[in-house]
């Protein structure tokens, strides 16, 4: 192998790794919050389970005024 037969194979090498890493990006959405409107709804942890009971109880409230306005 000479110079220009190496050079050749690490441009490929390259190109092969630039497109492997476009690919396997880390910033493609999780399958279960992909086509939702609300992806916090599938998050687990204190935050989130936190953020989602404060949710739930603005929602039951503004459910029961707009029941008494009724």
């Amino acid at each position: 192998m000479d110079k220009q037969d190496i050079k050749k194979d690490l441009k490929t090498d390259r190109k092969k790794t630039v497109e492997e890493e476009k690919d396997n990006s880390v910033s493609q959405p999780d399958p279960e919050t992909l086509h939702k409107t609300d992806p916090q709804e599938s998050m687990k942890g204190p935050v989130s389970s936190l953020v989602n009971k404060v949710k739930e109880n603005a929602e039951e409230n503004d459910e029961e005024e707009n029941d008494e306005k009724e």
